[in-house]
């Protein structure tokens, strides 16, 4: 079964990182998978990653220079209207989304998002074939919310040999290559308005006594800068982008993400494979992934909410968070779900 996963990234984002991640596995269980990006310096990486993992790439510069023949056409855009140019040249296209559908913003910005992806989105997943969402949650609020029928469910899943905890000795040597000497709270989370950083310096400043790394770029990182030098607060450290996550995962405390918005979060998915204790917003999306108080918090994002739950975690929140992705959201088992599905659809016609 050949199957083209088509996106049109200039450089590289979580739905790239998933490319990267599930191609070669599905290859290894009967499907032909080829990737096609557009040809831009910014994604070159994952292009030459997917290339030396055998997986055959199609840099292209139009639509048009795309060989036809395959099987299923699996699609996924960071823009709405980057699906209409897909359709042109691929009339029968499947949709793989990853991006979130709905965004918890608070004094009615919840229901203004959801009116632009009912106008901008839902269509486009209307008119496909199939979708294909990182969720259970994510496939039931379309079809319930937006009328989307033929949608299905593919969770994400995470390496827990390349996120794990650390081994006796590692974390002492991490913290120290660090600089870390208190408890230290991990922020991985892109600057954009849905991650709600606001939440997170507000947080910081209730508990000087606690070391807080933000890592990731984005839209508002200056933004963020600033406000932490204006609270003054000398217990946060703005990391920017990092290829050494896995490390700062082990050299960490807990992992705090109060976020609006999310279908299924690799950060979360990768603290806990890291043995973490996740403090974050209790949205669908998030309570798919943890149970309070079991194998993580949810609480409401409010600075004093969150503060309070950083202050009572503890180790055994991140053992029980572990057992859960070895049993439920690896990779190797996040590839076998994509991959039944794919041939379901094969076979559905």
């Amino acid at each position: 079964m050949r199957v083209l996963f088509l996106t049109d990234a200039t450089r590289i984002g979580g739905s790239e990182v998933y490319l990267v991640e599930m191609l070669p596995r599905l290859k290894a269980l009967g499907i032909l998978p080829e990737a096609a990006l557009p040809l831009a310096e910014g994604n070159r990486k994952v292009r030459e990653t997917l290339r030396e993992r055998g997986i055959p790439v199609h840099a292209y510069r139009a639509l048009r220079d795309l060989p036809r023949g395959f099987d299923r056409v699996v699609a996924s855009a960071w823009y709405p209207w980057s699906y209409r140019a897909f359709f042109c040249r691929f009339p029968r296209l499947t949709l793989l989304v990853h991006d979130q559908i709905e965004i918890f913003y608070p004094l009615g910005g919840r229901y203004l998002y959801r009116l632009g992806y009912r106008l901008l989105q839902a269509p486009n997943l209307r008119r496909a074939e199939a979708v294909l969402t990182v969720s259970h949650w994510a496939a039931r609020w379309l079809r319930e919310v937006h009328g989307v029928s033929r949608v299905h469910a593919v969770p994400n899943g995470v390496d827990p040999e390349r996120f794990r905890p650390p081994l006796p000795g590692e974390k002492a040597a991490l913290r120290a290559r660090y600089g870390l000497r208190g408890f230290t709270v991990l922020v991985p989370a892109r600057m954009s308005p849905e991650k709600n950083h606001l939440a997170v310096l507000l947080t910081a400043r209730l508990l000087p006594q606690v070391d807080f790394l933000l890592v990731g770029t984005g839209e508002l990182l200056g933004l963020w800068q600033k406000t932490a030098r204006l609270l003054k607060l000398g217990n946060v450290r703005f990391l920017g982008r990092r290829e050494d996550m896995p490390e700062l995962y082990r050299a960490a405390d807990a992992v705090l993400l109060p976020t609006l918005g999310e279908n299924q979060s690799l950060a979360t998915l990768e603290a806990m494979a890291s043995g973490l204790p996740v403090v974050t917003t209790s949205i669908p999306a998030q309570a798919e992934l943890i149970q309070d108080g079991l194998t993580g918090r949810l609480v409401p994002p409010r600075p004093r909410r969150l503060a309070q739950a950083l202050q009572e975690v503890g180790p055994e929140l991140g053992t029980r968070a572990r057992a859960f992705v070895e049993a439920t959201h690896s990779l190797d088992q996040a590839a076998r779900r994509l991959a039944a599905t794919l041939k379901r659809l094969r076979e559905e016609g």
